[in-house]
């Protein structure tokens, strides 16, 4: 490696709490709850969902953990699969690591440009422009350096989480509670007639989506100035407070809302307030919104380009894509990253929201391989040194494996015209990674 192309290690636990809450919470928490209660129509059984993924989210940390202590290099699991499989594992799942999350990111800074329009009425009408203007400023923002980035990271982190605090307490202090017998009359008649499976799968997916982002802080271990020391706080750390805020929210919708209205809500958490104070109330909400989304995409603009750098360090990128200015941003992999999320953004707002279902599952796949990497690397590198060993070892790893895995065949089975995508992906994989090993012969 190029002595000025190195990352820089000043991050610490404080950053990987921050870039993990603000790279997680964005707008699935406020869009999500009302489509699961429409699917399930059950609070307990909206609990139980949001639970559910709670201790997945929090039993993957842990695996996490191991991976990213014992190789903290920059690119989460793709290093992790390439270590573990070799370097065509590596590739697909780099790949499909990086344009899942160019998907989420496009879709992120139109889903902005949207509630902007609603705030500012000039914009509505040039949502796409908006959000391009959005993107450029970030990347000139970012193209200034980590330290300013990570700093803009931690203030947007702090401001959601306060701003999550204050609703909940809102609703409890000044939310009317819906009664038993409002609960009891729209349970979802679905359920009593046994098809329960489709409505489960697509609440589990919407919640995966609203969690996507648990273990954010893995891609920057190589920056993490002791990561044996800090990845384990700032991982936990901030699994957890992202568990907490999410129970409370949705225990606060649950308590303030009536199934039916919830069932009904493009934007629960407006609704929330709108019955509490009022009609005009609702655009303190779409302002918060629009700062939670832009804090999600500051920290896609931060972690994904970390992918590429790495798979182009390893020659199965692009030349040059390792290159780093003295600031430590990826020179081309941060503004790659940008131009592929418009590309994306530009395909339209209907295919755009289909590459975000789809992206979900490029998430999952990537937990899969990630669990299935940690079990690889303990039999074939038993002497690899581990500062931090998941708890539980191989139940653990191997009940995250089944459960990811299962998980994945549902979506497949469930939605076959989804996983299309995926699969042409695999197809065409292997010869698209054969074309980048020769243009990068000389680096491997």
């Amino acid at each position: 490696m190029r002595h000025n192309d190195r990352l820089l290690r000043i991050l610490g636990v404080g950053f990987g709490i921050a870039v993990t809450v603000g790279g997680t919470i964005g707008t699935g928490i406020l869009r999500k709850p009302g489509p699961v209660a429409a699917a399930l129509g059950d609070p307990w059984l909206i609990m139980a969902v949001w639970l559910a993924v709670s201790l997945y989210a929090f039993a993957g940390t842990l695996c996490t953990i191991e991976l990213g202590t014992s190789l903290p290099r920059a690119g989460a699991w793709y290093v992790y699969a390439r270590r573990a499989f070799g370097n065509y594992t590596g590739f697909v799942v780099g790949i499909n690591s990086w344009l899942g999350t160019c998907s989420a990111l496009g879709f992120g800074a139109y889903t902005f440009s949207e509630y902007a329009g609603l705030l500012f009425p000039p914009v509505a009408g040039h949502e796409t422009f908006a959000a391009i203007v959005i993107l450029a400023i970030l990347t000139g923002f970012h193209w200034l350096g980590l330290r300013l980035a990570s700093d803009f990271q931690n203030m947007m982190s702090v401001v959601k989480g306060l701003g999550l605090a204050a609703f909940v307490i809102v609703c409890f202090i000044y939310g009317s509670p819906v009664t038993s017998s409002e609960v009891l009359e729209t349970t979802a008649a679905i359920w009593k007639g046994g098809a329960w499976i489709a409505p489960l799968l697509f609440s589990l997916q919407a919640v995966f989506y609203t969690f996507d982002g648990w273990h954010t802080a893995a891609y920057f271990a190589e920056e993490d100035k002791n990561p044996s020391k800090n990845l384990p706080k700032s991982m936990i750390g901030g699994v957890l407070l992202i568990i907490i805020i999410y129970l409370a929210v949705n225990a606060a919708l649950l308590y303030v809302l009536p199934m039916q209205e919830l069932a009904g809500s493009k934007l629960a958490a407006a609704d929330a307030i709108a019955l509490i104070f009022g009609d005009q109330s609702g655009q303190l909400v779409t302002a918060f919104l629009m700062l939670s989304i832009l804090g999600i995409v500051n920290a896609q603009m931060l972690f994904n380009p970390r992918v590429i750098y790495s798979m182009s360090r390893d020659g199965l990128f692009l030349p040059w894509g390792d290159r780093v200015n003295r600031r430590g941003t990826p020179l081309l992999a941060m503004p790659l990253t940008v131009l592929v999320a418009i590309v994306l953004m530009l395909t339209g707002k209907e295919t755009n929201e289909k590459l975000s279902d789809v992206a979900t599952f490029f998430f999952v796949m990537g937990y899969t391989s990630g669990f299935a990497s940690l079990l690889a690397l303990r039999k074939k590198e038993p002497g690899l040194e581990r500062p931090w060993k998941v708890p539980l070892y191989p139940f653990l790893p191997v009940a995250m494996l089944v459960l990811s895995s299962g998980f994945l065949i549902l979506a497949v089975i469930q939605d076959p015209p989804g996983s299309i995508y995926a699969m042409i992906f695999l197809l065409f994989s292997y010869p698209l990674y054969k074309l980048v090993v020769k243009i990068n012969k000389p680096q491997v």
